[in-house]
């Protein structure tokens, strides 16, 4: 196994519990890939490298399964999943219990149920179905038609045709724009029910202790079932690797042919070259005095806050990074965990994570817009900075390699890339014994270990 990232850890956990001997060999000295954490300011500071909020981790099948709580997970649910900061000095809070979330929206309380109830209230039917490729088979046929009908269009086309409420078309923006797409784009609105779907039915929780949390508990687990884990260990070419039945990569396509090499055939290397990897983020962990002194106190509540004001703002945002320009004003996605994990920082203290999108490989300087927008919905932020730490593109690339121009989803989740991530082939390579498991490969970015657990079924269905 390639790669101790979430899905390196969860094909190296499936092929450990068939009884395979597994050998994890990690780049870095720190486990996780995206899912560590790191004194990245002041000491006594921890900050999530990459994710820090985790409803994709909370409600994956394939996590739920392991006994991850044994090995030190342990979930904490802020009162509310989201709070979205608005100009009037209020805050639009998504509830997590959807009877509280419909009184909440008001004239829109209605449509928002019937458009998020029917997912939420079958999670346990539809995670499994969404989270491997694209098939035609399916047990609940009905149900994936319907989120097709409603994940399919745009984010702009969905949230204009259910709600009335400006305030809840800016909740619904928000959400869509984590799928890093122009929120007219197709496909841009199948984040935003999914992610508010998962809010109603498994939270948007954070780890005590943090995203290594996640990863400590699967290093543990893994360790049980006789599984070995080399860090400091990058591997350049799988042709040093020595005799293994099976290796499984982490990777993306650009680091699989340079450590394949001559093992893939001309065509599938041909393929490969052609993935498209999607835009980058522009993030900044920040040490503070004291909680972020928002103008709406009910931000306080959440552990997860969208900053980006209205439909319209956030889709100039997104539309603007999507044609490689920089927002004046970007969507700025803020994480608070130090407000309900007391682990995170000093004590009396806390910490902040931020960022916003930006075109791949960018080097423009972020931090002025992204602080404005912060200040904009908190007034005084600034004066409790104790520290920050600024991380670009190429920074976060040089500290995981996964992360190509900052890209934190694996690739493009185009039309064609939602089909055939990264080819046709998915999981499996030219070659039969190497197999492909990151985030490039379906059903793409986000801490659930699926595309892992999907490739690993793959290759011993095969062995």
């Amino acid at each position: 196994m390639i790669g101790a990232g979430p899905n390196g850890l969860a094909a190296a956990i499936v092929l450990a519990q068939a009884g395979l001997q597994v050998d994890v060999f990690e780049a870095e000295a720190q486990s996780g890939g995206a899912a560590r954490t790191m004194p990245l300011t002041l000491p006594g500071f921890l900050h999530d490298f990459g994710s820090a909020v985790h409803p994709m981790a909370a409600g994956s099948p394939f996590f739920s399964s392991l006994p991850l709580r044994e090995h030190g997970l342990e979930w904490i649910h802020p009162s509310a999943p989201l709070a979205h900061p608005l100009d009037d000095g209020t805050a639009v809070m998504l509830e997590r219990d959807l009877d509280a979330a419909e009184a909440a929206l008001g004239e829109d309380g209605k449509q928002w149920r019937r458009l998020m109830g029917p997912f939420a209230e079958r999670w346990a039917e539809l995670a499994p179905e969404v989270l491997r490729p694209v098939h035609l088979l399916t047990r609940h046929p009905l149900l994936l038609a319907h989120l097709g009908l409603v994940g399919f269009p745009s984010a702009t086309a969905i949230a204009e045709y259910w709600f009335h409420n400006a305030r809840t078309k800016a909740l619904f923006a928000g959400l869509a724009a984590h799928s890093v797409l122009a929120l007219d784009e197709p496909l841009s609105a199948s984040f935003g029910v999914m992610l508010g779907a998962a809010a109603h039915a498994v939270g948007w929780p954070i780890p005590r202790g943090g995203a290594q949390s996640i990863t400590n508990a699967l290093c543990g687990y893994l360790a049980s079932l006789g599984g070995t884990l080399h860090p400091s260990t990058r591997i350049e070419s799988l042709a040093a690797m020595g005799d293994y039945a099976v290796t499984l990569c982490d990777v993306t396509p650009r680091q699989l042919l340079g450590m394949a090499g001559e093992r893939l055939s001309p065509s599938y290397r041909r393929e490969l070259q052609k993935y498209s990897y999607g835009p980058g983020v522009f993030k900044v962990d920040y040490a503070l005095s004291s909680p972020i002194p928002w103008k709406a106190a009910e931000c306080l509540r959440a552990a997860t806050v969208h900053l980006g004001g209205t439909l319209e703002e956030i889709a100039a945002s997104e539309e603007a990074m999507r044609h490689g320009h920089h927002a004046e004003r970007p969507f700025v996605l803020l994480a608070q965990p130090s407000l309900f994990d007391p682990t995170r920082a000093p004590q009396g203290k806390h910490t902040a994570w931020t960022y916003c999108h930006v075109p791949n490989g960018s080097q423009f300087d972020m931090l002025d817009r992204l602080e404005a927008q912060i200040e904009r919905f908190a007034p005084g932020f600034g004066d409790c900075i104790l520290a920050r730490r600024v991380l670009t593109p190429a920074s976060l690339e040089s500290m995981d390699a996964n992360l190509v121009g900052g890209d934190i989803g694996g690739g493009a989740m185009n039309l064609r890339q939602f089909l055939f991530r990264p080819t046709r082939r998915q999981y499996a390579t030219s070659a039969n014994d190497i197999y492909l498991c990151s985030s490039s490969t379906p059903p793409g970015g986000g801490v659930h270990g699926m595309c892992g657990y999907n490739a690993a079924r793959l290759a011993l269905s095969r062995l």
